[in-house]
């Protein structure tokens, strides 16, 4: 079977980036997104290891370069603005602190749209309601009243994915706080910011805030975060949000104030728990999930983009390798995926343990953290799929 019709949920970056190698590998894409755009802004994403080769691959590398933001480095202060250490974008190849390809998810999401949308099919302001799957496809009924029917069903919807919840169970089965909460913001750029990242923890708080240059130098990206043990406002509940991180950001110091004092003005607002999902598999029949929906490591991972960017690459491949046969294609998907997930994932939960004061009982100096950075950061081997079709070529 040749140029199956699928649906992807979600247009973020794991859904286009998806799409786009499902269309060279020659099938007829739809992406349906609940939004009635693409969302702009959000925090700065990283390409590192062997995302980059995936990227490159797409041949995406020079428009995400130029799209990135240029931060030269980041600098952790104090209460006064002091410096108290420095990294560069260039340290460890460009895969440390500041990577060395560093965009924000709106403009990412932006570049790939760009790269897909006429070859792909976009519904923008919709989302699936019902779906049924048998032997031969999956039938579909969007919000917006229209019914299709697609051979595969791919969700790429977020950490919060919908899809998930219809299809899997629902999200307290799969999802893991781990106990932090981040917020980002634009806001204007009274700070003097010239491409470099200012970080302030509170160690005493285990709260931090932070402002990371854009490519607009009008404008700055404010970063917060603070420890929570659990996390029950609904993620669609700006007001909500917008209370809860002025409750937490109280008494902080530094330049907390005047950066809380743009909260109302700032048409990107974002703030969500710091989590992860996990799964025994990450797909059903007909459907499956990726990015965040199937395997998110949390951003503290630093390495979001990258799981999307691989995840996509090596599903559409180990897809059209199966000649499109979903039980094939998935089980070659996740046996590839999977490691590199799972190493990733524990940089996330390590990280969140630095910041709340037990990294005392951690061994960064251990050859099992020098292997572990190696798996997560190139720890899959990319495919080359050069016997498949490929509409690029």
């Amino acid at each position: 079977m040749s140029g199956p019709r699928v649906l992807v949920a979600g247009a973020s970056i794991a859904g286009p980036a998806l799409a786009h190698w499902l269309h060279r590998r020659g099938a007829e894409v739809t992406v349906v997104e609940r939004a009635p755009a693409l969302r702009p802004g959000g925090q700065a994403v990283d390409v590192r290891g062997v995302a980059k080769e995936a990227l490159l691959r797409m041949g995406l590398d020079a428009a995400v370069r130029a799209a990135r933001t240029d931060t030269a480095g980041a600098y952790t202060v104090d209460a006064d603005g002091n410096v108290l250490e420095t990294y560069r974008a260039d340290d460890d190849g460009g895969d440390g602190y500041i990577a060395e390809i560093e965009i924000l998810r709106g403009d990412l999401s932006q570049v790939l749209y760009d790269d897909t949308c006429k070859g792909v099919e976009y519904l923008f302001g919709d989302h699936i309601t019902e779906l049924t799957q048998d032997a031969g496809g999956v039938d579909v009924t969007f919000a917006g009243g229209d019914q299709r029917r697609f051979e595969l069903v791919i969700g790429a919807d977020g950490l919060h994915s919908a899809l998930r919840a219809k299809v899997f169970g629902p999200r307290e089965r799969f999802l893991r706080h781990l106990g932090l909460v981040l917020a980002f913001y634009t806001v204007p750029n009274e700070f003097g910011l010239d491409r470099w990242l200012l970080d302030y923890q509170d160690p005493g708080s285990g709260r931090s805030a932070g402002l990371r240059p854009i490519q607009d130098a009008t404008r700055a990206m404010a970063m917060f975060s603070f420890p929570s043990a659990d996390f029950e406002v609904d993620h669609r509940d700006f007001e909500a949000q917008k209370r809860l991180l002025r409750e937490r950001m109280t008494g902080l110091g530094w330049s907390t104030e005047r950066i809380l004092a743009h909260l109302d003005d700032t048409p990107d607002f974002y703030l969500d728990q710091v989590a992860q999902v996990v799964m025994d598999r990450w797909s059903t029949g007909r459907v499956a999930l990726l990015g965040d929906a199937a395997f998110s490591a949390s951003p503290m991972s630093g390495a979001g983009t990258g799981l999307a960017l691989v995840g996509a690459y090596l599903l559409a491949g180990e897809l059209a390798a199966a000649d499109w046969d979903p039980e094939a294609g998935f089980a070659g998907y996740e046996r590839l995926m999977r490691p590199y997930v799972e190493a990733n994932q524990e940089i996330g939960r390590l990280h969140v343990q630095s910041r709340d004061g037990s990294e005392s009982e951690i061994d960064f100096a251990g050859e099992w953290f020098t292997g572990l950075i190696e798996r997560a950061l190139g720890g899959v081997e990319l495919p080359d799929y050069a016997e498949l079709p490929d509409a690029a070529r």
